[in-house]
């Protein structure tokens, strides 16, 4: 890489949904993912170990050369737990978070009834309930914790994927355009949108599922110091802390990336 790279890191693959996006808003630019997987997933990690892994990688990520211009914390959790911490430890870097996208949610609900789907660290910590709190007597919002289902995502773990879906889903209640019912589902974990099609077949055609892929890309362009100015496509180095087969075979899979995945 000739150019500062954007800096990427999730607890495994799921921060690959927000890389998608990234890429897709952003061609020209140089990105380094992290998946830090021998320590998958954070969403059942204390709040200490995700704050911990935060820091470690950030400062990992500052310390390549180039050296990364921008990070972007591509996990529900890391971004509860550490951003703010991120951002005290690194005025000078700009730093992106994703919560799960509660506010376009409200936009989009005429029943005014929304579920989320997230992990149970998220969905525990003080950032989403005070997001929560920011909306209340907008909407109705049913939290589900889904406990093993980022997991299952991360193993391609087929029949698992399809069973925590449905019990998930189920727990939220009646869904659909009906009055009283959720019309508007909130996908609050970055791995869940890779079983978005699974998931909109539960919910039924009558539920708008949302994530926060695109927001997220567009808010790193706005706070980029500076943007690429080379013609050809920018380049993505993946690297991860576990076993490296489940970040190159989900690269391959999802965003058609064939490259070696180096291993820290």
């Amino acid at each position: 890489m000739n150019q500062p790279p954007i800096g990427v890191f999730d607890s495994g693959v799921g921060g690959l949904s927000i890389l998608k996006a990234l890429r897709a808003e952003l061609p020209h630019e140089d990105f380094i993912y992290i998946s830090d997987s021998a320590c998958a997933p954070y969403g059942e990690r204390s709040e200490a170990f995700v704050v911990a892994r935060a820091r470690a990688i950030t400062a990992h990520l500052l310390h390549q050369q180039p050296a990364i211009k921008t990070l972007v914390v591509a996990c529900n959790t890391a971004t509860a737990a550490a951003i703010h911490l991120l951002r005290q430890d690194h005025p000078a870097l700009p730093i992106i978070g994703v919560e799960p996208a509660l506010k376009p949610a409200v936009a989009l609900s005429q029943t005014r009834r929304i579920g989320v789907l997230a992990t149970r660290g998220t969905l525990g910590s003080a950032k989403f309930q005070t997001l929560l709190a920011s909306l209340t007597g907008q909407a109705d919002f049913i939290c589900q914790p889904c406990d093993g289902l980022a997991h299952a995502i991360e193993r391609d773990d087929a029949p698992a994927i399809a069973h925590l879906c449905a019990q998930y889903v189920a727990a939220l209640g009646p869904l659909g355009s009906t009055a009283g019912h959720i019309d508007t589902l909130v996908l609050g974990c970055t791995h869940y949108p890779f079983a978005r099609t699974l998931l909109q077949r539960l919910a039924g055609p009558a539920v708008t599922l949302v994530d926060n892929g695109e927001p997220v890309a567009r808010q790193t362009r706005r706070m980029l110091p500076n943007l690429s100015t080379a013609s050809a496509s920018g380049q993505v180095l993946l690297a991860a802390t576990g076993h490296p087969d489940s970040l190159s075979l989900a690269a391959r899979r999802w965003l058609n990336l064939d490259t070696t995945v180096q291993t820290l």
